[in-house]
């Protein structure tokens, strides 16, 4: 068993969005996909991205509004999760003003025969 901790990875900073990625932790190149923890400052946003991956998030601490390609933002909660689709365009707002959200994101490429 590996345990993975978050912050002590490397911290690659997207604006003001700490960003701790896995490929820096022992084991991981094995996995079949990508991992990263994010924290979005108290009352922050993150930058708009929009990637070809699919992108499975988990809302580890804090309250999530996830706004995906313009549209109203979604509430996610503490526990819940959410997934952005390839290609989707999105941002994630921290509703709290006074500590930091922290999301768990599991992300791949899709293989041609899953698409049915």
């Amino acid at each position: 068993m590996r345990t993975y901790q978050l912050g002590r990875g490397e911290n690659r900073p997207v604006g003001d969005v700490d960003v701790f990625r896995w490929d820096g932790y022992e084991g991981v190149g094995a996995m079949p996909f990508r991992a990263m923890w994010y924290r979005v400052p108290a009352g922050g946003i993150s930058p708009a991205d929009q990637h070809p991956e699919l992108e499975l998030s988990i809302v580890v601490r804090g309250d999530a509004a996830v706004e995906v390609d313009g549209r109203e933002p979604v509430e996610v909660a503490t526990g819940d999760a959410f997934l952005l689709e390839s290609g989707e365009r999105h941002v994630v707002h921290n509703r709290r003003e006074s500590e930091p959200l922290v999301i768990f994101s599991a992300y791949w490429y899709q293989k041609e025969a899953d698409h049915g």
